[in-house]
């Protein structure tokens, strides 16, 4: 079954602990945490202070995704936490194998973003060395955007690549995903759906998480 990462950008932080443990109970499976830092995109959010509450305050594992500049300085900042994943964004790491293997030294999941115009030809050469890739269904920066429709044919051409070069890769979607694009996305051969106002703007937040997982 499809695992559901709520992403804490669209929670109310005056009670950011309170709303990690009630997305917990409600059956989600991990925390995905948006880390910008006013390059990359333009939002300033999550530090590591933010996260180790988050950490303190649930039983889940954390999935760290970084839009960020300089990726080796942030990985290192938020290593100390052990999230299951970090991800960083190939448009931005000029030595994505270095960085990589930064990530898995640190006994953390490796994994690497695309933006939705990215194509999927720079993944051919690190695709057998990640454990996750991370396909971006709006410009990243801001929660609450629509779907871009033409990333669902993005994750099924993914699926059918890494039956050839790693067969065990999960792929995760963020990005308007809700009770109407998660159906097209788990057809598609997700793994992950990523979603923020869906399931914090719900006023159920296991009703939320049981119709994304279907």
């Amino acid at each position: 079954m499809v695992q559901i990462a709520p992403s804490i950008l669209s929670a109310d932080f005056s009670r950011l602990g309170d709303e990690v443990r009630e997305v917990e109970e409600a059956g989600a499976d991990l925390i995905h945490c948006d880390v910008m830092d006013g390059h990359f995109v333009p939002n300033l959010t999550l530090g590591p202070m933010i996260l180790e509450g988050v950490k303190r305050s649930c039983g889940l594992p954390l999935d760290i995704h970084l839009m960020v500049e300089n990726i080796p300085f942030f990985v290192e900042l938020f290593a100390p936490l052990k999230p299951r994943y970090i991800s960083f964004h190939l448009e931005e790491e000029k030595h994505a194998h270095r960085v990589i293997q930064q990530i898995r030294e640190k006994g953390i999941s490796p994994a690497v973003a695309l933006n939705p115009a990215t194509p999927l030809e720079p993944l051919r050469w690190i695709l057998p060395e990640v454990d996750m890739v991370l396909i971006m269904s709006v410009n990243p920066g801001f929660g609450g955007q629509k779907f871009i429709p033409f990333t669902l044919e993005k994750v099924q051409k993914l699926r059918e690549i890494a039956q050839r070069l790693n067969p065990n890769l999960i792929i995760e979607v963020d990005g308007g995903v809700n009770g109407e694009t998660a159906p097209l996305l788990r057809k598609a051969g997700v793994d992950i759906l990523v979603a923020g106002s869906y399931i914090f703007g719900n006023s159920d937040y296991r009703r939320a998480i049981e119709v994304l997982k279907g």
